[in-house]
């Protein structure tokens, strides 16, 4: 019997997980390799999935569908499919996750064994979410995350790991309660909780629409998370493991964004049109004050995460843009992100190893002792604050471009406005920059640091390979977005049509 390629990507990192158990703890190293050999087994199975997959038809692909039970009459099922929405963060996902756990090699040395299999659960979660189109299956692995996240960052987190952890849950939960209050109600009333066929019969709920929009919406604003709800993302950063702050940032954030492109947008057309100046204000908002935030930090960690809330502002003002070429541009940016902030988390974490603080003002002159995490760091920087040439350009410059021409939105402002984070951006990332590497050495501790060696070189190396490629050519990864995104957009059109 051949397993299908969605359940063969989705649960293999389970194999891992049953690996990993049966090894004695002691043995840390051979549990490291074991889930670094698992993780990389299901990037190569992922890079199998994009094999499949016909990058010029749209629609969902490579879909399974098998009936599961039943909550009342409605049918719940177990659907997976991947369509130009999701394709690129499941490769995200099965991208970063090896990429987090090299990171760890000597970063965690305790409890080495539970660290492991809580990251290979971790992500199977993260897959699930993007795969799942069944609704009910979709909130199961959406829940799942979070039991490993929380004791990813409860367990081997910092000093207040335990507040973090806990404030992380609370809000989380708040929105998922209300999310699945919503799902039960479409369920219900449509007698099946399938995506396809929610979307074909959503005139069933149009007079709930608005309060389906914020049930949904809600849930996903946390996860992103948007200004004003997100106060729980700076605690849950600082305080994370650095591969936890690299997987959070690099893929938990975008489950949020993404249920807004699968869900909101598509089942809920009219109320997205109405709510959309004010889902762009609020992310508008988002990017000026994460901006104006980052820049006043003391500590490293805080800083990267607080620049997490501007950067998801610019994906939610693309999405809300409700264009093609906005939501193509927010898509690409949740991958941009992804691998510039993880990489950041990266080195905040190297230096965090050598130096045991993450304070700015314990920097200074790194560069002297360490010119590769300097040159490195550099490219980083730079494509997080947007260098033509580099990722970060495309996925901004294609967001403005959707906002600017939005006909939902009715007003260039929306764009000139959001321009500023860019330029703040430059300003917190360059003074980041100098503070830590550049001028005088002011403690003598940075004149020894040792430098990169080759575990920690080729840690960060796939990540640059990848932010030069998008930003030199972007066109095999539009390719793999445009045919979803433009199918969405048709969708919203005639919705706009209607509500006319």
């Amino acid at each position: 019997m051949i397993i299908h390629p969605l359940i063969l990507l989705t649960f293999f990192p389970l194999a891992g997980v049953l690996l990993v158990v049966f090894l004695p703890s002691e043995s840390k190293k051979a549990i490291r390799w074991a889930a670094l050999g698992a993780s990389l087994a299901t990037f190569a199975i992922s890079l199998w999935m994009l094999s499949l997959y016909r990058v010029s038809e749209s629609g969902m692909q490579l879909v399974i569908n098998q009936p599961w039970f039943k909550i009342g009459a409605s049918q719940v099922s177990f659907i997976m499919g991947v369509d130009g929405v999701s394709i690129l963060l499941v490769l995200l996902t099965t991208f970063l996750t090896p990429i987090s756990i090299l990171s760890t090699w000597t970063a965690v040395q305790e409890r080495v064994k539970g660290f492991m299999l809580f990251f290979l659960l971790l992500e199977t979660g993260m897959l699930g979410v993007f795969l799942a189109l069944d609704l009910v299956l979709f909130y199961i692995f959406w829940e799942f995350t979070l039991i490993p996240m929380i004791f990813l960052i409860g367990i081997w987190g910092g000093e207040n790991r335990v507040y973090a952890a806990v404030k992380f849950f609370i809000f989380t939960m708040a929105g998922s309660v209300l999310m699945l209050l919503a799902i039960l109600y479409l369920g219900l009333q449509a007698g099946t909780f399938s995506f396809t066929e929610l979307s074909a019969s959503r005139g069933l709920f149009a007079a709930a629409q608005t309060w389906l929009f914020l049930a949904f919406g809600v849930a996903f604003a946390i996860k992103v998370p948007m200004w004003p709800l997100h106060t729980w993302l700076p605690d849950a950063h600082v305080e994370a493991p650095t591969a936890g702050s690299v997987i959070l940032a690099g893929v938990l954030l975008k489950m949020g964004a993404y249920g807004f492109l699968r869900f909101n947008l598509s089942l809920f057309p009219q109320a997205t049109l109405q709510f959309a100046p004010w889902m762009a204000a609020l992310a508008i908002i988002g990017i000026l004050y994460g901006a104006a935030v980052s820049f006043v930090q003391k500590d490293m960690k805080k800083l990267v995460a607080f620049s997490s809330v501007s950067h998801l502002g610019f994906v939610v003002l693309g999405i809300f843009a409700l264009n093609s070429q906005g939501m193509s541009g927010a898509v690409l940016q949740m991958v941009n992100h992804g691998l510039s902030t993880g990489a950041l988390f990266l080195i905040v974490g190297m230096l965090y190893e050598r130096r045991h603080t993450r304070a700015l003002s314990e920097f200074g002159g790194v560069w002297k002792s360490m010119p590769i995490l300097g040159g490195l760091a550099l490219v980083v920087m730079l494509s997080s604050v947007g260098l033509p040439g580099l990722n970060g350009f495309v996925g901004e410059f294609t967001i403005l471009l959707g906002t600017f021409g939005s006909k939902v939105l009715g007003s260039p402002w929306f764009a000139g406005v959001a321009t500023v984070g860019v330029i703040l951006a430059a300003v917190y990332l360059l003074h980041w920059f100098e503070s830590v590497f550049l001028g005088a050495i002011r403690k003598e501790e940075n004149r020894v640091l040792v430098d990169l060696n080759w575990r920690e070189i080729l840690t960060l190396a796939p990540l640059l390979i990848v932010i030069f490629w998008i930003g030199l050519y972007p066109k095999p990864f539009f390719n793999l977005i445009n045919p979803g995104v433009e199918q969405l957009a048709a969708l919203l059109q005639s919705a706009t049509v209607a509500l006319h």
